[in-house]
């Protein structure tokens, strides 16, 4: 089948093919004439499935057809993601494929000023794509006017309600039309999923794609046994090889993707932290350095596991062992996209025996063990002293964290927007 085949829009179609789209991808041939047809739909596949497209061509085709004059203009998709990043990247797809329409887009999320973003809103924008938090606080503010929406999108679904956003999708989904299309992706079909479609959609297609508990075929995985006191040294090993040409490194806090990225660039690698605790202007700029292969190594945390569409990712690296099974998943899937190879290395330590046993039992293969040639493992770590005074040890070499002021130690914890069973949200 060709996108030709699709019925889209000309205007999307032109745009499309200035792409180079030829053949769509499963999912979108199978969701595009569905979405067209403007039913309701649950979309599970893995990421680096083409989904965004899927989901997108036909809303947009919806909206050429539905042209309607300045003073009629009015908000009428809303795209809900987990992060600033998804967000980014789903409004980068959209500039893309609308390039030949009047259609005006507007990017809603926290770590940026909000005075534009509402001027924005309230001049009436046709798409907005945002994270829940930040619009959620714009809504409950009177700064929308969602009164005209009639495609509603949540991507990313799974990891959305992993961060706490629950309430917020509930708020932002309530005041809106009850006739409209809901689309809702995620990459796995989990109780509360099924229950957050029950309560949005209505009589939705179900489409999945591949295996949702196992990673792309083209990701070429293995274990790395290493104590950790050794974990750093081995990857700045790993990196004398040249092969490692753009890689993404993910770490459980946002003090060691700081620590971490500082140890690198002292050995000359050029490498760059994102997470939670960085600027949005520092983000963007670390994303597009790395994009632009003018940054080797992107050190990050898990909030930018998801939805980073980044070509030519040739290593991630698990530097600490994921936390769930899904976040393995979605860390090794930013490579091995688009039908190219891809590697994923995953240090084990000591402790790590129990999750590395889950985890091969959740995607259901046993993975081979790889150890580097010329790396000594046999270094010991820190010797430890007693302290004056009393029984406890402590070790020779200054603890990483010692410089660090007592109030910035919430930040060695794993990255996320709200702490499990509700709580106060990170700002998205």
């Amino acid at each position: 089948m060709s996108f030709q085949s699709l019925k889209l829009h000309e205007r999307i179609q032109k745009a499309v093919a200035d792409a180079g789209y030829d053949r769509p991808t499963p999912i979108q041939e199978r969701g595009i004439p569905s979405i067209l047809a403007k039913k309701d739909l649950i979309g599970i596949a893995q990421t680096g499935t083409g989904k965004t497209a899927a989901f997108v061509l036909p809303i947009l085709s919806h909206l050429c057809a539905e042209s309607s004059t300045e003073s009629e203009r009015a908000t009428r998709l809303l795209i809900l993601a987990p992060t600033r990043e998804l967000v980014a990247q789903i409004n980068e797809n959209i500039r893309v494929y609308a390039k030949y329409t009047n259609l005006r887009t507007l990017v809603v999320t926290g770590g940026v000023g909000e005075a534009q973003q509402i001027s924005k809103l309230e001049s009436n924008v046709d798409i907005v794509i945002a994270t829940p938090g930040r619009l959620q606080e714009l809504m409950d503010r009177g700064h929308t006017r969602f009164g005209k929406v009639d495609h509603l999108v949540l991507d990313e679904a799974d990891r959305m309600l992993d961060m706490g956003f629950l309430p917020a999708i509930e708020s932002i989904i309530k005041p809106l039309p009850n006739k409209r299309q809901t689309l809702l992706f995620s990459a796995t079909l989990s109780k509360p999923i099924e229950k957050l479609a029950k309560s949005f959609l209505l009589k939705p297609v179900l489409l999945e794609i591949g295996d949702r508990t196992n990673p792309a075929d083209t990701v070429i995985q293995h274990f790395y046994p290493v104590p950790k006191h050794l974990k750093s040294a081995l990857l700045v090993k790993l990196l004398d090889d040249h092969q490692f040409f753009a890689v993404i490194v993910f770490v459980r806090t946002r003090i060691e993707a700081d620590i971490l990225t500082k140890e690198l660039r002292g050995y000359k690698i050029d490498a760059e932290a994102i997470h939670g605790d960085k600027t949005q202007q520092a983000r963007v700029r670390a994303l597009k350095w790395f994009k632009e292969n003018k940054l080797r190594v992107l050190v990050a945390t898990d909030v930018a596991a998801r939805g980073l569409d980044i070509h030519g990712v040739t290593h991630v690296v698990n530097y600490d062992f994921p936390e769930q099974n899904e976040d393995y998943i979605h860390r090794i899937g930013r490579t091995g996209r688009a039908g190219s190879e891809g590697n994923a290395l995953t240090f084990v330590c000591e402790w790590d025996d129990q999750k590395r046993m889950k985890l091969e039992k959740h995607i259901g293969r046993t993975l081979a063990t790889k150890r580097v040639e010329g790396f000594d493992y046999k270094v010991p770590a820190p010797e430890r002293e007693e302290r004056r005074g009393g029984g406890r040890k402590e070790s020779r070499r200054p603890s990483r964290t010692s410089k660090y002021s007592h109030a910035n130690k919430a930040k060695n914890r794993p990255e996320t927007n709200s702490k499990k069973g509700g709580g106060r949200k990170r700002p998205s």
